[in-house]
This record gives C-alpha cells, sequence and structure tokens, in this order.
C-alpha cells in the first residue's frame, strides 16, 4: 500500500504492509499522537511537509538510498532482512526510492510482507543526500544508518557497528582504508584516480577518517536527525558533509575496517557525478564554520 504525504507533488510516498497515520513520537518509546507540521525547516522546497509521517520506533533502522537499482536491490533486501532477523534488537529496513525511471520501487515492494517491517519513502530531490536525509527525518529508532544498495559493505559489519553504538558512540563508518580493510577487487585507474582527487580536495574538512564515502554509516537516531536537517549537499558529497558537521560539534567518528566489494551496474559516473561532488566540496569549504579545537 502506498500512501501520500501532504499536498506538495514533490513530497515522499510511503509504502507500508499496514496503514500508518500521521504521527509523532511522544515522551515514550512506540506512544504516537497525531501530528501537522513541517518535517524541516529552511527554504527547502521539500522541507514544506504538510502532514508528516514518523515511523514506529525500533532499536535499528536501515536505511537504502536507490537509484534505478532494480536489478541489485532484491539481493541486498534479501541479505539485509536475513540478517536482521537473527538478531535480538528490533530492527525495520526503509527503501528510499530517489526518482528511479526503472522498476526499483516495485522490487522494494516485494518484501512488504517480510518477517521485519519494510518502507519504501519516495524522494523525487535528486542525490544521495537527499534521499538519505529523507530516510533519516522520518524515522525514529535508537540507532539509524544507511548502506548502498549494491551491497558492497558485508551487512555483517553491524556485528561490529552495533555494539559500538551501544557503548556509547554515536557515528560508527565502514573504512575501506583504516588498517584491516581493503577491496576485494581493485577499482579501475579512472575509480582511483576520482577517489584521489576527491581526497585531496577535501582535506582538512574531516580530522582523523581515513574514508569518508563508504556507503556504510551508522548513528546514534537523536543526535543524526538533528543533523541531517541541517546538511545541504543533496549528491554524494553529503558523507564529507555530514562527518564534518558531527566532529565540528564535538562528536567522534569511530571507523571499522572492512573488505569492500565494488559491484558491477553502478549508477555513479565518475565525470559527472564527480565534477557535482567537487563543487560541492567547495561549497562546504564557504559554509562551514572554521575548526574551534585543535
Amino acid at each position: 500500500m502506498r500512501l501520500p504525504v501532504g499536498s506538495d507533488p514533490q513530497e515522499c510516498l510511503i509504502s507500508a504492509s499496514s496503514r500508518l497515520e500521521p504521527f509523532e513520537l511522544a515522551a515514550e518509546p512506540g506512544e504516537l499522537l497525531p501530528v501537522v507540521g513541517a518535517l524541516e525547516g529552511g527554504s527547502d522546497p521539500l522541507a514544506q511537509t504538510v502532514h508528516q509521517l514518523v515511523r514506529p520506533y525500533v532499536d535499528l533502522e536501515v536505511v537504502i538510498p536507490a537509484y534505478n537499482e532494480e536489478r541489485r536491490l532484491a539481493a541486498t533486501l534479501q541479505s539485509t532482512l536475513s540478517y536482521l532477523k537473527s538478531q535480538p534488537y528490533s530492527s525495520a529496513v526503509v527503501v528510499v526510492d530517489n526518482g528511479s525511471v526503472d522498476y526499483t520501487a516495485e522490487i522494494a515492494d516485494r518484501f512488504l510482507d517480510a518477517a521485519l517491517p519494510v518502507y519504501v519513502v519516495g524522494c523525487a530531490r535528486p542525490g544521495k543526500g537527499s534521499a538519505v536525509r529523507r530516510g533519516f527525518r522520518t524515522g525514529s529508532s535508537r540507532y539509524v544508518g544507511y548502506l548502498d544498495a549494491d551491497g558492497s559493505t558485508p551487512i555483517a559489519t553491524l556485528d561490529t557497528v552495533h555494539p559500538l553504538l551501544e557503548r556509547g558512540a554515536v557515528c560508527v563508518v565502514a573504512s575501506r582504508r583504516a588498517p584491516g580493510g581493503g577491496f576485494a577487487v581493485p577499482q579501475s585507474r579512472l575509480r582511483r584516480t576520482g577517489s584521489e582527487g576527491f581526497r585531496a580536495l577535501s582535506k582538512g574538512l574531516v580530522r582523523g577518517v581515513s574514508d569518508t564515502q563508504c556507503g556504510f554509516k551508522f548513528f546514534r537516531g537523536d543526535v543524526i536527525r538533528d543533523f541531517a536537517g541541517d546538511t545541504f549537499v543533496d549528491g554524494f558529497a553529503f558523507d564529507l558533509e555530514l562527518l564534518s558537521r558531527l566532529q565540528r560539534s564535538g562528536q567522534d567518528v569511530v571507523e571499522v575496517p572492512v573488505t569492500w566489494t565494488d559491484a558491477t551496474g553502478s549508477t555513479f559516473r565518475p565525470v559527472r557525478h564527480g565534477s557535482r561532488a567537487a563543487r560541492d566540496v567547495l561549497a562546504l569549504r564557504r559554509a562551514l564554520s572554521p575548526w574551534t579545537t585543535t
């Protein structure tokens, strides 16, 4: 079932296996009350949500941004749901369809009757950052994170990530360049050159993190929902902005090593998306406040 949210045609749609009504979190986790209000502030046209839907509380939500991922999404959903079903904590999966023109949403809809809650949220504003932000801001979970739709980072990485969050970490990210991490198959020369250029351009925006762009990051929910609302980057440099804002607020970023697989069929185009990411990094340098700590 697909439910409209708000009167703006660009606003999101949510699919769920059971009907959800507009609500907000009350004092107790899981207690729901009707609400009408804005989802995000500022001048962003997508922020003018009239009827806000917030998903029910769970311990952990996995957000999967997806753009034209009909060929790869099913396998990632299957492995993610299989893993989460075996965990002792409650969880849900949120697929954010970022304006796909293929059967991405229909593929995701096939999992609505899974043993765990699966939601399909539409986001018309293009860009990974827009999709992840939408997923974060419509949830209420204790912990929330995102992973790439191609499953390049093993979902079992949560075996390391979740205990770190339980012990008080606010942000835990997978890293291909931390000691013990790496690439199952070496990247192409073009991808390596683009990555090196991006790291050089973004140097100093994030401190002590060897890999800002690996698509597997998890956070304490209440903290990241506030920060996500302050971000403005919609594209692939969203990760960089999010980590930079967290560090500037005094939060630590914890890296865990992973072996990453460069799955075939990526919608990332080094030249087109790389040039946009470069512009976003330059905008970040102008927008972010100077470091106040050494």
